[in-house]
């Protein structure tokens, strides 16, 4: 199995899995929004024994809804979002965009399409630039 590897912004945190991932979705519910700033979260799910930390595990600080069965990991130093234990214990959602390489697996599906945010299909039309405009 290929291994893949992964980090938060600053490098504090680092760490390893097989590239061995059930589903990736593309959530867009509130929780997921809030939690990137985004119009959806790109979520991969795997086995929780499956991630091996390799450095900064200390830095990751862990934030459970104290409501709902929804948590999040990030690092301490940058804030970037990291892998995480779901509330059960029964899977590992991995941020894909923590992955410092590709997985093999594309998304499946985009969920929770009844709460996307009305700007996101008008924004996919807009101009697509490499870079700031200038």
């Amino acid at each position: 199995m290929r291994q893949i590897h992964g980090s938060c912004l600053c490098g504090t945190v680092t760490f390893s899995l097989d590239d061995d991932f059930s589903h990736f979705y593309l959530c867009h519910c509130d929780q997921c929004k809030k939690l990137t700033g985004s119009a959806h979260a790109s979520n991969l799910f795997t086995q929780p024994h499956n991630l091996r930390w390799e450095q900064g595990e200390q830095a990751i600080v862990r934030y459970n809804h104290p409501t709902r069965t929804f948590s999040n990991a990030f690092c301490g130093q940058c804030g970037a979002n990291l892998p995480y234990l779901s509330q059960s214990g029964k899977a590992l959602i991995v941020p894909a965009g923590s992955l410092n390489e590709l997985p093999a697996k594309s998304p499946d599906c985009q969920i929770f399409c009844d709460e996307q945010a009305p700007w996101h299909k008008a924004g996919m039309q807009t101009k697509h630039l490499p870079g700031f405009p200038e």
